[in-house]
C-alpha cells in the first residue's frame, strides 16, 4: 500500500500507529477498512476510514487456489492520494498554543501550578 499526499511530507498514521511521512509504502496483512490520517503543520489534519478491498483472486473459493497452488507469489498494490487543505487557523496561533502547552507541562514537571 502505498500513501502520497498534496503536499508531500505529511505525517501518517494507520490505524492508531504512526509510521512516518508521506510518501509512504507499508506491505499489509489483510483487507478491509482502515483508519488512515494525515497531520502536517498549518494544514487540516485528515482522517480517511479507507477501503481496502480483495481483489477477484483472493476471494472465495478462488482464494484457496491462489494462495495455495499458483507456484509463485502475487503482489496486490494500492496507491492512495490524498489532499490536504490549508488549515483556517493562522500559524502564529497554533506556535502559540503550542508554546503555551509547553509553558504549562514545565511548570507541571516543577509543581508550580497552583
Amino acid at each position: 500500500m502505498t500513501i502520497r499526499s498534496e503536499p508531500a511530507g505529511a505525517l501518517v498514521e494507520v490505524d492508531g500507529e504512526r509510521l512516518g511521512v508521506t510518501p509512504l509504502s507499508l506491505d499489509f496483512d489483510y483487507y478491509g477498512t482502515r483508519e488512515i490520517s494525515l497531520a502536517m503543520p498549518g494544514y487540516d489534519t485528515l482522517t480517511v476510514q479507507q477501503p481496502v478491498p480483495k481483489p477477484f483472486y483472493q476471494r472465495f473459493p478462488l482464494d484457496f487456489a491462489t494462495n495455495h497452488f499458483l507456484g509463485g507469489h502475487v503482489t496486490d498494490r494500492h496507491d492512495f492520494v490524498y489532499r490536504l487543505t490549508r488549515s483556517s487557523v493562522p500559524i502564529d496561533a497554533e506556535l502559540d498554543l503550542i508554546n503555551r502547552g509547553r509553558n504549562f507541562r514545565s511548570k507541571a514537571q516543577v509543581g508550580s501550578i497552583q
